[in-house]
């Protein structure tokens, strides 16, 4: 029992990784990216490609899958997002799932719809004791780095300059403009960062589990039920809610096999009814 529930806080740890990205763009750039779940399917497919034609590991191909879909993020904010800016709430839904849509078929398209799987080699059978539970290594460094980039992300958006003209532009862009602040640039790193994120959470998915083309929503639902049980705009609170889905699903598993994810939801609703704005709204942009 014990050991289940470990290793549904290290599954949620990903999930935390998951909602980062989509954090950044509902809590701090007040846009929803419908297609984040593809964009981290996607990732991995990248990976895989680039792990088989270069020979190497898909941790050290890690860096230049991130660097890849930065240049992605920055891209689709310039050439769609950015032009649905102003005109209400719904255009830059309608367009990432009008993304999210067309990732699915080109991706269905390019790699069929055959499961695929990154390999992660000897670390994939690796474990280590921890007095009664053996806990593999590969669960225990996704959670590792899952708190180095929430760590360095919540420094950057905190406390740099870069981090308060992202959140100078999402309370008043017209203000923030006046300030001197380039903010089409501004969200444009901001959706690169974004990405570049998901990027590593698509690899670790990657090796940890199976992905196809058809995976991308589910990836999204994790992350949207971590970010708001966590909170908007709370960088460490989507941490929490993806450790906290984690254990609810382990937990249902622990009743009934096939009741995790069920179980997961249930918990993700009843945290929505009764603390509608996530645990950690108050700490949101700090």
């Amino acid at each position: 029992m014990l050991e289940t529930l470990i290793n549904g806080a290290l599954v949620g740890a990903l999930y935390g990784l998951y909602g980062l990205g989509l954090s950044l763009c509902l809590g701090l750039m007040r846009q929803i990216n419908m297609a984040h779940g593809d964009f981290i399917v996607f990732s991995a497919f990248l990976a895989l490609q680039v792990t088989g034609f270069l020979g190497i590991h898909p941790l050290l191909a890690m860096p230049l899958i991130a660097l890849i879909m930065f240049a992605v993020g920055w891209a689709v904010q310039r050439l769609f997002i950015e032009r649905t800016l102003g005109r209400g709430d719904m255009p830059p839904i309608l367009v990432t799932f009008g993304l999210s849509i067309i990732l699915q078929n080109v991706m269905l398209e390019l790699f069929s719809a055959d499961t695929r799987s990154l390999d992660p080699g000897a670390l994939g059978a690796a474990a280590v004791k921890l007095g009664p539970v053996t806990v593999g290594i590969l669960p225990l460094l996704t959670l590792v780095v899952s708190v180095g980039i929430f760590a360095v992300t919540a420094k950057i958006f905190g406390a740099t300059r870069f981090g308060r003209a992202v959140r100078a532009t999402s309370d008043n862009e017209q203000t923030a403009q006046l300030m001197g602040i380039a903010t089409k640039k501004v969200f444009a790193n901001a959706m690169g960062v974004a990405l570049a994120i998901s990027a590593v959470a698509a690899i670790f998915y990657g090796m940890r589990g199976t992905f196809d083309p058809s995976t991308g929503p589910e990836r999204m639902l994790f992350a949207f039920e971590a970010v708001i049980l966590g909170g908007l705009g709370s960088v460490w609170g989507t941490l929490f809610g993806g450790i906290i889905l984690g254990l609810s699903q382990s937990a249902g598993t622990l009743i009934i096999p096939s009741l995790g994810p069920l179980v997961g939801h249930l918990v993700f609703l009843v945290g929505l009814l009764a603390v509608p704005n996530g645990l950690f709204a108050k700490r949101a942009r700090t």
